[in-house]
């Protein structure tokens, strides 16, 4: 017996029936000898498209008992303590005392146990899933590509004409909006639709059927859901992304499918497994969304069973990490991906070899019209090559290098890889071109167009994809505060919206918690709503329409105490007006879009809603997204840095951190406006330039801009070469401070273009000591301390006496002498911390008259000390009066 209807083209609703040993066709029909039907039996743990086909068989079957279930899931056994009396539906205790002979099973394919059913008792299974069993002698089977069951007894009742009282409708509409997600579900048929419809016309409310499938989780369930939430693994497998999250429970736990619904809403995954050990057993409740991943399959290896969509075990004595490891295993084994690099791939790759020049490849583009080649060396992938590197080389007429010295380092796929692999070679790599290597041989290629091509709309909601990444990358607590703010947000009749770096970051998958949070509305009186009710103060600057929330409780981010989260920031929406190039802004409230478009560049315009019926909504009017996934830093329109100059300095700290480009008419432009960056005040030079110090590798932004000639149009004898490079690499080994990057910075200055350069970034006074110590050890120190002979401690000690320790560091790093940083690193460690045993007191004790001597006196002993003249308190009285007597 097949397990699948044969296929048929009918426009109208139809329905496949097993019978007599074969599928037969049924046009709106759906029951037959129903006046021989006894009994109408479900599965237990019945959810609403359950209890909703038992009623809807009842209709079918007036004379059939339809059977209650003896567990129903809290929200239909809620239902049915309100609503129970008006429906024809028994308990299984009042079941009367007989033998059923023909039972209607519906939503399901395994009769239950039930008092009174008969061994070779007939069965009629009536149910939306394809049939996924043998079925005995005498057993019938009706299904439909449906997504609900109760959708096929609908249509029967439309069709007969059937009376429905408004709570049956209400009922039905229920059944088939919990199995379609509300009509969501990518398993929707325009039937489903059609039955809602019918039944909304016959009465059904839709105030119950949300009261009903939006049922709050007991105390027990929000437990576990924060469990499992905090446990989620998205695993790939076959390029399908498959959520599994295993899960001890404190306590017994009903209904944990209700839970997989919402996770599984959450992350939006191919599949989901939850794994959940009560006692001696564990629960495990399946979903999947995706043809390629046959649940039931999965649930039968553990003793389970259910069907390709939706499947659940019960697994009695086994170990949470085993059963999770077998889980992988066969998910590994079974899972194939749907569609393969191999379907997309162009054979008859054209390579070009190491040693190919730039012009020979130019040529090469320009022939076949290619955007990239593979290089191979001996019939092996050694690079990848794209016009992208070929235009620069010719720009810089370096058209008879090779190209072996322009190549990316060699990514590929297989044939057999999923798109979901090729897409993040793709991201990762930048390359609009990968090859596919099979055997360690090239066999073809696949470009963006070839993935483009087979893109198809439809797929997993982008806002529920974004709301599933913000759950995942904020700690709980913020997250819970963040729906509330969106709430408050709403209920005040504006929107709320995450913008700027955190969601570029969040979209890169490399979040912070650094929140800039906008209200399209009033920020100050947002925030002082949400302080009245959780708590905290407000502070307020009406100009600028901002508001800091001082939190009355710390968020915990789970980094450190320290890095607790104190206050939230809110901004009114708001547009800037520049009264003369470079200056501040002058603000003023406005819109969103207007507050993006106000920003420096377009991956950071932007924004993701946090109100409750757009949360997770994307919102990016300038294609910031667009240059995200091209790797771009691009300012929003032609006077972006004649308005603000220090943006310059941005551009390069953004292009380096996330290893971007500058776009090349956003490099222009940067040009055409390096004149403008004398205007700019120096503390905000200054600022800008402290936080790419405080970058993890500073000296590659640093070097970009030494390129654009911005660090020249800051000062012109400000520059950044390789030995800058090398010195900031040994800084990071230190405990490497802002001061210290700007001292080597100034390294090469003479003392009169330190102290110039000192007022034009508004250096403090500190830092202005620090700079001028560091060259004044250059100066006057580095030549003495750097004496090939030998040189005594004291001698050291005297050179290095009373300059900072700050400053040694600096000038000990800046040092190319090696002698120079040892006996640094010798004073630093050692030597400043000999000092003599003798004090002045001592020295009044032995009868000398106080006086300038006693300098002299404790700088001899010291010395003495230092050189190993002296090493006791006795010595050091004796080198005194041996002073004394001389002198």
């Amino acid at each position: 017996m097949s397990s699948q209807p044969p296929y048929s083209p009918l426009p109208y609703p139809h329905t496949w029936v097993w019978a007599y040993g074969r599928w037969v066709l049924r046009s709106g029909e759906l029951c037959y000898n129903s006046a021989a039907m006894d009994a109408i039996l479900t599965h237990e743990n019945a959810d609403f498209d359950a209890l909703a086909a038992l009623l809807g068989a009842k209709k079918c079957y007036p004379e059939a008992i339809a059977v209650l279930p003896r567990r129903l899931n809290r929200n239909v056994r809620d239902f049915c303590t309100l609503y129970g009396d008006a429906l024809a539906l028994t308990r299984q205790e009042d079941l009367p005392r007989r033998h059923l002979k023909q039972v209607v099973l519906v939503d399901t394919q395994n009769p239950p146990s039930a008092r009174g059913i008969k061994q070779d008792a007939q069965i009629h299974i009536v149910d939306h899933h394809p049939l996924t069993r043998e079925l005995k002698k005498g057993w019938t089977f009706c299904g439909g590509e449906v997504g609900a069951t109760t959708t096929l007894f609908v249509e029967e009742i439309r069709e007969k004409e059937l009376p429905l009282a408004p709570i049956e409708a209400t009922l039905l509409l229920l059944g088939i909006y919990e199995d379609t997600g509300s009509l969501l579900y990518v398993t929707t048929t325009a039937r489903d639709v059609n039955a809602a419809a019918f039944l909304l016309e016959s009465g059904a409310s839709l105030a119950v059927v949300n009261d009903f499938l939006h049922h709050p989780l007991t105390a027990e369930q929000r437990a576990l859901y924060q469990k499992l939430l905090e446990r989620v693994q998205t695993v790939e497998v076959a390029g399908h992304a498959i959520a599994i999250a295993a899960v001890r429970a404190d306590q017994y736990t009903e209904e944990v499918s209700t839970l997989a619904h919402q996770i599984r809403e959450l992350y939006d995954p191919a599949a989901l497994f939850l794994l959940v050990q009560m006692d001696d057993h564990i629960q495990m409740v399946a979903r999947s969304d995706h043809a390629a991943i046959d649940v039931a399959e999965i649930a039968e290896q553990f003793g389970g069973g259910g069907h390709d969509k939706a499947a659940a075990a019960l697994i009695p004595d086994r170990d949470l990490r085993a059963t999770k490891s077998k889980l992988l295993k066969l998910l590994k084994e079974q899972v194939k991906p749907a569609v393969t690099v191999r379907e997309l791939m162009s054979f008859g790759v054209h390579t070009l070899e190491p040693d190919t020049t730039v012009t020979q490849a130019a040529e090469m583009m320009r022939r076949y019209g290619h955007e990239g080649f593979p290089v191979v060396r001996r019939g092996k992938l050694v690079g990848v090559l794209t016009r992208r590197e070929i235009d620069r080389a010719l720009h810089h007429q370096l058209s008879k290098a090779p190209i072996k010295s322009l190549m990316h380092k060699p990514v590929s796929v297989a044939p057999a890889d999923s798109l979901e692999k090729l897409r993040t070679v793709m991201i990762e790599s930048d390359l609009g071109q990968v090859p596919v290597v099979e055997d360690n041989k090239i066999v073809g290629i696949v470009t963006r167009t070839d993935l483009i091509k087979r893109w198809e709309p439809g797929g997993p909601s982008r806002s529920t994809e974004l709301a599933a990444r913000l759950e995942k990358w904020l700690p709980p607590e913020l997250s819970k505060l963040l729906h509330e703010a969106g709430e408050a947000a709403h209920e005040l009749g504006c929107s709320l919206y995450i913008v700027g770096g955190f969601v570029r970051d969040l979209l890169l998958n490399q979040p912070n918690l650094d929140l800039d949070l906008v209200v399209d509305g009033d920020a100050i009186e947002l925030a002082r709503r949400l302080a009245a009710k959780y708590g905290g103060r407000v502070h307020g600057h009406t100009r600028f329409g901002t508001a800091k929330w001082l939190l009355q409780s710390p968020i915990p981010t789970g980094r450190s105490a320290v890095s607790n989260l104190q206050s939230l920031d809110f901004t009114t929406a708001r547009t800037e007006f520049y009264a003369h190039p470079s200056a501040l802004p002058e603000v003023e409230r406005s819109s969103i879009k207007q507050d993006l478009r106000r920003r420096d560049f377009t991956i950071n315009t932007l924004a993701v809603c946090l109100v409750p019926d757009r949360y997770g909504q994307l919102l990016d009017p300038f294609g910031g997204e667009a240059d995200l996934q091209r790797g771009l830093i691009r300012v929003l329109h032609n006077l972006s840095f004649v308005e603000d100059p220090t943006r310059m300095l941005r551009a390069a700290r953004l292009e380096q951190r996330l290893d971007f480009k500058i776009e090349k008419r956003t490099a222009e432009l940067m040009g055409e406006a390096l004149d403008m960056l004398h205007r700019v005040t120096g503390q905000r030079i200054k600022h800008e330039l402290i936080l790419i110090l405080q970058e993890r590798e500073p000296e590659k932004a640093l070097a970009r801009l030494n390129d654009l000639g911005v660090l020249k149009a800051i000062y012109p004898a400000f520059a950044f070469d390789a030995w800058h490079a090398e010195k900031f690499r040994a800084a990071r080994e230190t405990a490497a401070t802002p001061i210290t990057y700007l001292s080597l910075l100034c390294y090469r200055f003479t003392p009169r273009e330190a102290t110039d350069f000192a007022l034009r970034l508004k250096l403090t006074n500190a830092e202005n000591a620090t700079l001028h110590d560091v060259l004044a050890l250059r100066d006057e120190v580095a030549g003495p301390l750097a004496a090939p002979e030998a040189m005594a401690p004291s001698a050291i000690y005297r050179l290095l006496e009373g300059y900072g320790d700050a400053a040694l560091a600096i000038f000990a790093l800046a040092a190319e002498d090696e002698r120079v940083r040892a006996r640094i690193e010798l004073y630093r460690t050692r030597l400043r911390q000999v000092a003599p045993e003798l004090t002045g007191d001592d020295l009044k004790q032995m009868g000398i008259p106080p006086g300038p001597r006693y300098r002299k006196i404790l700088m001899r002993l010291r010395a003495a000390r230092l050189d190993g003249e002296v090493s006791s308190r006795a010595e050091e009285e004796a080198l005194v009066r041996s002073q004394l007597s001389i002198s």
